[in-house]
């Protein structure tokens, strides 16, 4: 068949496969609120068949491959995807509206998360248990089978290469329904991996709307594990329907994300972090930065700094590699804006905001990136995950109270920290709610190897690390009695 990624079909097989409604959606881009391409609208139909393929791939010349073979695989794919790199990030830069340079960082992430899964994918083994004369006992961890993967429209290519290359690495078959408003680089990275050698139907992609092939996906009787990345509201959903079936899921479900800055800190190191931490994917990141505490002492004049930053910050097109890019859609762009001007009618000071750029086309879903100073700890745009570039700041007095500020959210995903002290360091570290605590630093450049999860409403399980690929097994006993 002569197709394209980008026409609407489905990856399913190694081949594309148009979808069993013969319905497709637009793709709109960001920057220009223009449609210019389209995806296949799957449905139940369209999933059971990726399921199916999925399974006899499993059950197949897949589900055969030793660990040595499927990890060289992943190496033949991660080397793809890096020698792509360019056409991988204008594709994710003009589905998503993020620059250009931070979809080319996507896509090389999506490379080193194959090639690391790819080398983990033979050091990973079982273990012997001592036990009674007689007995030799050892545990072994084998794949769960065919694993559904829900992948969000944020940052399509690092978190399919963090949970799928995980998958294929443990010798599951993976059938993945990415996000209606941005997978077109996903269906490319699905060509790339055949092109591999990657057996056919191993990896499958179901587009569509989540409310119709994703709940189909959640749905279905031949899934033995789940991944989702998304809200609490719709990880819950997915969670309930795998608790029907007994079946494992691991969700990541965003976060409300404290950066905690004390007197002491290093503020020509901590400030280009704290403005990145809010500003980069328009704020549209799970992880982001989207609280500020300061000690008191340093408090306006850490504003005043951070307010001249976010001035500086000019928003645009994909294409223009500015720091911040448009919203991935209108309805995000009215949901964030209706934030700002909550905050604005409540009386919150503005200490410092972004522009967009004159040249930005009119359709785009921009918004400049803000920083409101004297947020009460229970407003909204400091509890709520607004996933745009609004930034709320508020003050503390001593560790205890930053502890409590920092924790007084539904979430737990990330925390920054950002003092000189190692043991405030130390006690930090411990006392915050967080899968994952940042000391001077932000993020670590994302940190491949480092696991990723959360805890609260930010969800459960981790990925990414070797947590992430054992995530994707299940451990077999076996007993031998041999006198």
């Amino acid at each position: 068949m002569n197709a394209r990624y980008d026409q609407g079909f489905h990856w399913i097989g190694n081949r594309w496969v148009p979808g069993a409604g013969e319905h497709t959606l637009p793709m709109i881009d960001p920057s220009d609120g223009q449609p210019f391409a389209a995806i296949a609208r799957g449905d139940a139909r369209d999933v059971d068949a990726a399921v199916a393929a999925a399974r006899e791939a499993f059950e197949g010349e897949w589900g055969r491959a030793s660990a040595l073979e499927r990890g060289r695989v992943l190496m033949r794919v991660a080397a793809s995807i890096q020698e792509h790199a360019d056409e991988l990030a204008a594709i994710e830069s003009r589905d998503c509206g993020k620059p250009l340079g931070q979809a080319r960082s996507d896509a090389l992430a999506c490379a080193r998360y194959f090639e690391f899964y790819g080398g983990l994918a033979d050091k990973v083994g079982g273990y012997t248990i001592p036990f009674q004369a007689g007995y030799t006992v050892f545990a072994e961890r084998e794949p769960h089978g065919v694993t559904g993967h829900i992948v969000p429209w944020n940052y399509p290519m690092q978190i399919f290469g963090r949970t799928v290359a995980a998958a294929l690495a443990a010798g599951n078959a993976c059938v993945v329904k990415p996000g209606e408003d941005a997978c077109l680089s996903l269906l490319r990275v699905a060509e790339l991996a055949a092109g591999c050698g990657l057996p056919a139907g191993a990896l499958n992609l179901v587009t569509g709307l989540g409310s119709e092939a994703g709940s189909a996906l959640t749905a279905h009787p031949g899934i033995d594990h789940y991944s989702f990345t998304g809200s609490p509201e719709t990880g819950t959903r997915v969670a309930q329907a795998a608790a029907e079936r007994h079946v494992p899921v691991t969700l990541e479900l965003g976060g409300k994300s404290p950066q905690i800055v004390f007197a002491d800190a290093d503020l020509d190191a901590a400030l280009p972090s704290l403005v990145n931490a809010i500003v980069q994917n328009a704020g549209q990141t799970c992880s982001a930065g989207s609280r500020l505490l300061v000690e008191r002492s340093i408090y306006e004049p850490l504003l005043a700094r951070l307010g001249k930053a976010f001035d500086a910050v000019r928003v645009g097109p994909g294409a223009a590699n500015l720091a911040c890019g448009p919203l991935i859609r209108r309805s995000q762009l009215e949901r964030v804006a209706r934030f700002v001007e909550m905050a604005e009618s409540d009386g919150l000071r503005v200490v410092g905001r972004g522009s967009i750029a004159p040249d930005a086309p009119a359709g785009g879903f921009y918004l400049a990136p803000v920083l409101f100073a004297d947020v009460p700890a229970d407003h909204p745009i400091a509890q709520q995950e607004i996933f745009g570039p609004v930034l709320a700041a508020m003050s503390f007095d001593g560790e205890d109270e930053a502890v409590r500020l920092a924790n007084a959210t539904r979430y737990g995903l990330v925390a920054g920290v950002w003092t000189r002290d190692g043991a405030r360091q130390m006690r930090m570290a411990r006392r915050l709610r967080a899968g994952q605590v940042f000391i001077n630093n932000y993020g670590a450049a994302g940190g491949v190897e480092l696991p990723f999860g959360g805890v609260k409403s930010s969800g459960h399980g981790r990925e990414k690390g070797i947590e992430g690929l054992l995530s994707f097994t299940t451990i077999k006993t076996v007993a031998v009695r041999h006198g």
